[in-house]
């Protein structure tokens, strides 16, 4: 992967919709084309994410998962 991560929220311990509500407020402060870094531990996070991005069109750039840690690399739109 070869983006520039412009802001990365720690959201590990939260439980859904939090990580969605604290990243789509994130996003709202970044500008077109940035990339946010999500971190979350709460396995519902996956189709949640999934299903935010889909809605907003903001692109779900990687998504990976590793030792119960989630992993989301987002372009805002």
């Amino acid at each position: 992967m070869n983006v520039t991560i412009t802001k990365t929220l720690d959201l590990k311990g939260l439980s859904c919709p939090l990580p969605i509500v604290k990243t789509a407020k994130a996003m709202k402060e970044l500008r077109s084309g940035d990339v946010v870094e999500v971190l979350a531990t709460d396995p519902g996070s996956v189709p949640d994410f999934q299903a935010w991005c889909r809605a907003t069109r903001n692109e779900l750039i990687e998504q990976t998962a590793e030792d119960g840690t989630y992993h989301y690399v987002i372009r805002k739109r």
